[in-house]
C-alpha cells in the first residue's frame, strides 16, 4: 500500500484508472436490478465494494443437483434463464400470508436472449398450469420425490426447490437453462425503494384487499410496497385469474426497465452502491452467476437490451374443463414457442392466437 493510501485510510483499486460507466451500461434486462447491482463494481473499482456485494449473494449449484440427464448445452451465444419469484411467507415475508413451511414459485419466466444479445423473448408460465412434473429430490432432505401427473407448475419449487423448478421447465421445453435467478418479496421491495420507485399509469382503479393495493386511475410512482402489491394483484383486475396477474407483471417489468435506465444512478456513487447492495441481497442465483465477477461478465453481455426489443408472451394455455381455476398447456402451440427459442427465432404470433393468456382486460389497466 502506498504512503498516500496509508495516510488517507482509503482502499485503492489496482490497475489503470477506470472511466465512468457510460449510459450504455444502464440496466436494460428483465433482471434489471441485478445488472445495476454488478456494474457498480466495474465502475468504482473499490475492493471493499466488491467484497461487500460478493458477500451478499446466495447461489445454488444447479448443475451438480441435476447431473447429466438434461437437454444438450447448445453453445451458440444465446442465453436461456429461468427467473422465479418466490412466495415464501417466512421471516419478513409473513405479512403477505401464513407461513405453511414451504414456498412456491409465484412468478416464473423463461428469458431467452438471442445470440447477438440485441433482443429477447420472455415466456411467462402460469403458476396454475397443470403439468407432468418429473421426479426430483427434496430441497430440504435430499429424499426422492416421485413424478406427478396433472401437478400445478408451482409445486415443483415447493417439493424440490430451484433444481426441481429448473428440471420441470427443461422437461416442458426441451431447452437447457443456462442460468437461474430468484427474487423474494422483501428483497424486491427494498430494491424498488432504492431505485426511487417505479412510475406507472393506471387506466382504471385498482383496489385489491389481498395485495393491499389501492390506486385511482392516473400516473403513480409506486414505492416498494406498492410495486409488490401490483405484481401480486389478481382478484380485482381482469377476470381475477393468474393470467391477468401475469399481464400486470409484464407491464410492470417494462416500466421498471425504463425507470432503471432513466434515473441517473451512475451520477451518485452512494446511490448506486445502495442499489447494488439491495440488488445482491434480493437475489439467489445458480453457481454460474454466484459472484460479483461472474454477474459483471454476464451483465456486460446484456447491455444492448431494452424494453422495446423484448417480446413478452404467456405460455399458450386453455382453461381446464374439469377445474376453471387451473389451465392446461396447449401442446401444439407450446411446441411452436419452445421451437422458436431453440432455434433463436422470434415467437410467431400464431403460437398464441388461441391461447387464453395475453387476452384479458388486465393488459389495458397498466401502462
Amino acid at each position: 500500500m502506498s504512503e498516500q493510501s496509508r495516510s488517507t485510510g482509503r482502499i485503492r483499486g489496482t490497475g489503470s484508472r477506470r472511466r465512468k460507466p457510460s449510459g450504455r451500461h444502464r440496466a436494460k434486462v428483465v433482471a434489471a436490478w441485478t445488472v445495476a447491482g454488478v456494474v457498480v463494481v466495474g465502475g468504482a473499482g473499490l475492493g471493499y465494494a466488491y467484497m461487500a456485494l460478493d458477500g451478499n449473494l446466495s447461489s445454488i449449484d444447479i448443475d451438480a443437483k441435476l447431473g447429466a440427464d438434461r437437454p444438450d448445452d447448445v453453445d451458440d451465444g444465446s442465453q436461456d434463464i429461468l427467473v422465479l419469484g418466490s412466495d415464501s411467507r417466512s421471516g419478513d415475508n409473513g405479512k403477505y400470508g401464513v407461513d405453511e413451511g414451504a414456498a412456491r414459485s409465484d412468478t416464473a419466466m423463461v428469458v431467452h436472449v438471442d445470440k447477438g444479445h440485441k433482443s429477447a423473448s420472455v415466456v411467462s408460465i402460469p403458476r396454475d398450469t397443470l403439468i407432468d412434473r418429473p421426479a426430483c429430490e427434496s430441497d430440504t432432505t435430499g429424499d426422492p420425490v416421485g413424478a406427478a401427473h396433472r401437478a400445478m407448475f408451482n409445486t415443483a419449487y415447493e417439493v424440490g426447490g430451484p433444481a426441481c423448478a429448473v428440471k420441470t421447465v427443461e422437461s416442458m421445453s426441451g431447452i437447457r437453462m443456462d442460468h437461474y435467478l430468484e427474487v423474494d418479496f422483501t428483497g424486491f421491495k427494498e430494491l424498488i425503494d432504492e431505485l426511487g420507485g417505479v412510475e406507472i399509469t393506471t387506466k382504471a382503479a385498482i383496489d385489491d384487499s389481498k395485495s393491499h393495493l389501492d390506486l385511482e386511475p392516473g400516473t403513480h410512482t409506486l414505492n416498494g410496497e406498492q410495486s409488490l402489491g401490483l405484481v401480486r394483484t389478481r382478484k380485482s383486475v381482469g377476470d381475477g385469474s393468474d393470467l391477468g396477474r401475469i399481464q400486470l407483471q409484464q407491464a410492470f417489468i417494462k416500466a421498471l426497465m425504463e425507470q432503471a435506465k432513466s434515473v441517473g444512478v451512475f451520477s451518485s456513487p452512494k446511490r448506486l452502491f445502495g442499489l447494488a447492495d439491495a440488488a445482491t441481497k434480493a437475489v439467489t442465483t445458480d453457481s454460474g452467476l454466484g459472484s460479483v465477477k461472474k454477474l459483471t461478465g454476464f451483465a456486460g453481455g446484456l447491455k444492448g437490451l431494452n424494453a422495446k426489443n423484448i417480446h413478452m408472451v404467456t405460455l399458450p394455455v386453455e382453461y381446464d374443463p374439469a377445474d376453471p381455476n387451473r389451465v392446461l398447456p396447449q401442446e401444439k402451440a407450446g411446441r411452436q414457442v419452445w421451437a422458436a427459442l431453440q432455434n433463436d427465432r422470434p415467437i410467431p404470433a400464431s403460437a398464441t392466437e388461441e391461447s387464453a393468456g395475453d387476452k384479458g382486460d388486465a393488459a389495458k389497466v397498466v401502462e
